[in-house]
């Protein structure tokens, strides 16, 4: 894939605060994570759809494509943050205009149902996205996260490469080197009927929240039973699953899964919907080994 890689965050850039999934309960949270950023000297824009209610959505499905497209076609906004997850992304995927995102390639962060949105940008653009920390969740309250920020801000603003460590069990050895692609479970398996896995080798990294053992077993089945992906797929990173009970179960499936593909696996990254999490990007190369509990891109993130 010819890989398109945007501008790096700098001081005095201007971020749009983008609602493009679930409504927003509490717009406060946004407006205060505007303050946040304006505070460390960046400008803010906040998206009409913010204050915009459809069912469980920030907005009809027109509306959000609308507001989508208008930001990445604004040159004058260089980072999009999404501003929470959800429901709502694979509504609209295939009403998307990816012409308009490719030819203004910028970045765009967030996590659980936005994992829909990153992964099908990449696939039908070659653009990294990132995911990582969002408004609502992680900049809109009092208390921020200090090793989330550091994470967000290390990672869309490093001109090198990046690395990430794990704290966990090893479940299969082993070494691979991929693209860097994956998170939330629950919604990569929704998107499958859909032309979303990449064609080539990739590291595949996870996180759920809430979701039970039987279920968590049954999603990455789903992924496995898709040819390409039991093709492709080079390695897997586990994040946090939170809320789980049983997790022995989960621990023993996806061994199982790992030897059986014959794929180094290692849980304790902190991908995750808690409080500490990594900002990682979607579609640059990297080594994982599962023996040193590490994952390291081999190419810088963004244009030169």
């Amino acid at each position: 894939m010819n890989l398109i890689k945007p501008k790096k965050l700098q001081k005095g850039d201007t971020i749009g605060l983008l609602s493009v999934s679930g409504d927003i309960r509490n717009t406060k949270n946004i407006e205060n994570a505007a303050k946040y950023f304006q505070s460390l000297g960046y400008k803010t824009v906040i998206s009409d759809t913010t204050y915009r209610k459809f069912r469980y959505h920030a907005g009809s499905d027109k509306e959000r494509v609308k507001n989508l497209e208008e930001f990445f076609q604004d040159d004058k906004i260089d980072a999009i943050v999404c501003t929470r997850g959800g429901y709502g992304i694979i509504r609209i995927l295939e009403k998307i205009n990816y012409d308009i995102i490719k030819n203004h390639p910028k970045i765009l962060c967030g996590y659980s149902d936005i994992t829909a949105l990153l992964l099908y940008i990449y696939k039908k653009t070659g653009m990294v996205c990132f995911h990582g920390a969002m408004a609502n969740g992680d900049f809109g309250d009092e208390k921020i996260s200090k090793f989330t920020e550091k994470s967000f801000f290390e990672t869309l603003s490093c001109s090198e490469t990046l690395n990430f460590k794990a704290n966990g069990k090893v479940f299969n050895k082993g070494n691979a080197s991929g693209v860097l692609w994956g998170g939330n479970l629950a919604t990569i398996a929704s998107m499958v009927g859909l032309d979303f896995i990449p064609d080539e080798k990739f590291i595949l990294f996870l996180e759920d929240v809430n979701e039970p053992a039987y279920k968590i077993d049954r999603m990455f089945t789903q992924l496995f039973n898709v040819e390409k992906f039991r093709e492709n797929i080079g390695g897997l990173a586990l994040g946090v699953f939170s809320d789980l009970e049983k997790k022995n179960f989960v621990d023993d499936m996806f061994k199982e899964y790992a030897k059986t593909l014959q794929i180094p696996c290692c849980e304790g990254f902190l991908i995750s919907h808690e409080e500490d999490k990594f900002t990682l990007p979607i579609g640059v190369n990297c080594e994982f080994s599962a023996d040193k509990k590490i994952i390291e891109t081999t190419e810088c993130t963004f244009v030169n």
